[in-house]
């Protein structure tokens, strides 16, 4: 689908890369990964075209469509929001509009009327506007938003509807830059889930490790100024990196030492006539040797090293009746929660319902309208801000001068030392801190907050801006900190890796959960980020009410509910080789009344669901053949043929879903008369 030859880009003496040749095939998900600066947006932009190379070639397949997601990406605040997203199917969105100019035309051309009918029915085109609500709904964003301007929606929901705009274009290669970004983790399990069953080429730069693993099927990795594929998720990658990196330091280890001891015998004999041949020969041995020079890796990793000056007291903070709302819009209402010294908790929960808010209530960064936030004893907290702007909007103030203002008494050595542990040298920590990337940035912060010692961390939405090596040293720090740790992020590796007890914040209310994130997912389902799993849950519950019903979380007390070594048990005793003993007693042939049941009833409903779908293609079928009826355009109105139009994009959906139902009623059938 894409290839590229011998590939190359510097700026100046700088090289990113160079002679890359890579062949990207379609079904295949390739995450780009690398350290900052390492040249994986300017690759990606390269294949968009939005920048030039220093030298090779890129060839597309005949009528690639590419989709690409940019990160300055910008939309007009004033459009309809689902029409922003369609509009990513261009040649669908200008025939649309074109079809609603000809409906006001008092004498609208035929032959043009047919032509744009004839794309729509081509290109499924009256589907599109169901298929742009069905994605910005999958993103986040609430129905009945999808009708409004584009301006009444944040800077993270506005990316969510230019995400929606690439998904829904129907492209054949998809090239996404942080497309995980301002997404919370609903969002990116549907994306995930999206990208899964994509069936073209995607590229994807992307810090959230999780998200790699479970979209990436080959890794590209941007190092040694070359770009090399790895086959598998990123995890795999990292082993293989490894292996390979070490067997090169081997082969050359191998080779140092064959000549080194080479050397040593014609130093040696070089003077003796006995040897002189023999040395002779081994000098000229010498001269063909060639050992590769391992470039050095762009990849660094910062020294976090977050300690406390002194433990705080055993209750860290206790928040009642807390409430907040924005005019209007009540973002938080009767919150109330105690962290215990030594916790290590996770705030989840989607966007917009008031994470960010309730950190930056509980530190003293904004007013609350109702209800108590107050800290324990003996603590002293470190705050890490999600939009950290405010900190760094100084031109005069630089690296140094900001953590030394943290320190004064220390002397520069210090506080040079402190920088260098997050990648600032030479010049570097002399800089205005507005240059400083976002990853910078959030170094800087994270090395005052290092210094300052705190005993309890509050942290929003931290692993932003960095790259993949800072997240993975961020991590390991933070298992390593003695203190307390309350934080919001949406990046699900980082929350697994550290949380030892879990809040979501819903709608209506906080859901508290004393485990981890994994277990939580255990316990709670991993379906209960898909919203598509729910309906489909609760429909299965309405149809079979005999079956177990999925273990659940109690939000009133705080405590797991229903554990797994329960099921297992419960399944052990109700399956039919089960031992007597482990069973319930009761009639043996009272459990095969709702199995006989149902296996009459299956062929009663497969028959509806038939008779159902057949009348549903009759009609279709008339209204193809309206279509094609010689003079239909001339003789029917505008109105009336863009009313057959989306009536048969409708039935389209209609019988996908009963064929569907139907399917799922001959396998369940099928599977009882085996039985």
């Amino acid at each position: 689908m894409i290839n590229i030859s011998g590939l190359s880009k510097n700026f100046g003496p700088k090289v990113l890369f160079e002679k890359v040749t890579l062949q990207l095939n379609p079904g295949e998900r390739y995450g780009l990964v690398g350290a900052n600066g390492s040249g994986k947006t300017t690759f990606l932009k390269i294949l968009t075209d939005d920048e030039s190379s220093s030298d090779g070639v890129i060839m597309y397949g005949k009528q690639v469509r590419l989709g690409i997601l940019r990160q300055d990406q910008f939309a007009d605040d004033n459009e309809r929001i689902v029409d922003v997203a369609m509009r990513g199917d261009k040649a669908v969105f200008a025939a649309l509009q074109e079809l609603d100019a000809l409906a006001r035309d008092p004498d609208p051309s035929p032959e043009r009327l047919g032509d744009v009918n004839d794309l729509l029915h081509r290109e499924d085109g009256y589907t599109l506007e169901a298929r742009a609500r069905e994605t910005l709904e999958g993103l986040g964003i609430a129905s009945e938003l999808l009708d409004q301007p584009l301006k009444v929606l944040s800077g993270g929901f506005k990316l969510r509807v230019l995400l929606a705009q690439v998904l829904v274009g129907r492209p054949d290669a998809l090239l996404l830059d942080e497309p995980t970004n301002h997404l919370d983790i609903l969002s990116i399990r549907w994306l995930e889930k999206f990208l899964q069953s994509f069936a073209g080429c995607a590229v994807i730069i992307s810090h959230d490790r999780r998200f790699l693993d479970s979209v990436a099927t080959r890794i590209l990795d941007v190092d040694y100024e070359t770009i090399m594929d790895y086959p598998g998720n990123y995890t795999a990658f990292l082993v293989r990196k490894e292996e390979t990196r070490g067997r090169k330091e081997t082969e050359i280890a191998r080779q140092e030492k064959l000549l080194a001891e080479k050397k040593a015998f014609v130093e040696r004999f070089r003077a003796k006539a006995t040897k002189a041949r023999q040395a002779q020969s081994r000098a000229k041995q010498i001269d063909k040797i060639e050992i590769e020079e391992l470039a050095q890796s762009s990849r660094r990793f910062p020294k976090f090293k977050f300690e406390q000056t002194r433990p705080s007291g055993r209750d860290v903070l206790k928040v009642e009746g807390l409430a907040k709302a924005y005019g209007d819009k009540q973002v938080l209402k009767g919150v109330g929660f105690e962290v215990r010294r030594g916790e290590r908790i996770a705030v989840i929960g989607a966007n917009g319902m008031g994470k960010s808010t309730l950190l930056k209530i509980i530190t003293g960064n904004l007013a609350h309208d109702a209800g108590t936030s107050v800290w324990g004893h003996e603590v002293h907290v470190g705050y890490f801000a999600q939009d950290h702007h405010e900190l760094l909007n100084d031109p005069k103030l630089t690296p140094l001068n900001f953590l030394w203002d943290a320190c004064p008494t220390e002397a520069v050595s210090y506080v040079r030392g402190q920088l260098g542990r997050m990648l600032f040298s030479g010049d570097d920590v002399d800089k205005p801190v507005t240059a400083l990337s976002g990853g910078e940035a959030a170094r800087v912060i994270f090395g005052k907050l290092a210094i300052q010692k705190p005993n309890v961390l509050v942290l929003d939405e931290p692993t932003n801006h960095l790259d993949l090596e800072a997240i993975e040293a961020l991590t390991e720090s933070l298992r390593e900190y003695p203190g307390t740790l309350l934080f919001v992020s949406h990046d699900r590796h980082f929350v697994s890796q550290l949380a030892t007890r879990i809040i979501e914040v819903k709608r209506d209310g906080l859901l508290n959960f004393n485990g981890t994130y994994d277990e939580y997912l255990e316990k709670a389902g991993d379906d209960h980020l898909d919203v598509n799993a729910v309906v489909l849950r609760a429909k299965k519950k309405t149809e079979s009410p005999s079956v177990q019903p999925p273990p659940k979380v109690d939000s009133s007390n705080n405590q797991k509910v229903g554990s797994s070594s329960d099921q297992k048990a419960h399944a052990r005793a109700t399956q039919p080789g089960a031992p007597a003993a482990n069973r319930t007693a009761a009639p043996e042939k009272k459990p095969q009344k709702p199995l006989n049941n149902r296996a009459r009833e299956l062929p009663k409903k497969r028959d509806r669901l038939m008779a159902e779908i057949e009348k549903l293609e009759a009609e279709k079928a008339k209204i193809g053949e309206a279509f094609a009826a010689p003079g239909f355009y001339e003789s029917t109105s505008l109105d009336e043929q863009m009313k057959l139009g989306y009536r048969q994009a409708e039935l389209d959906l209609q019988i996908d879903e009963l064929m569907q139902e139907w399917e799922a009623v001959e396998a369940e059938l099928a599977s009882l008369q085996a039985g």
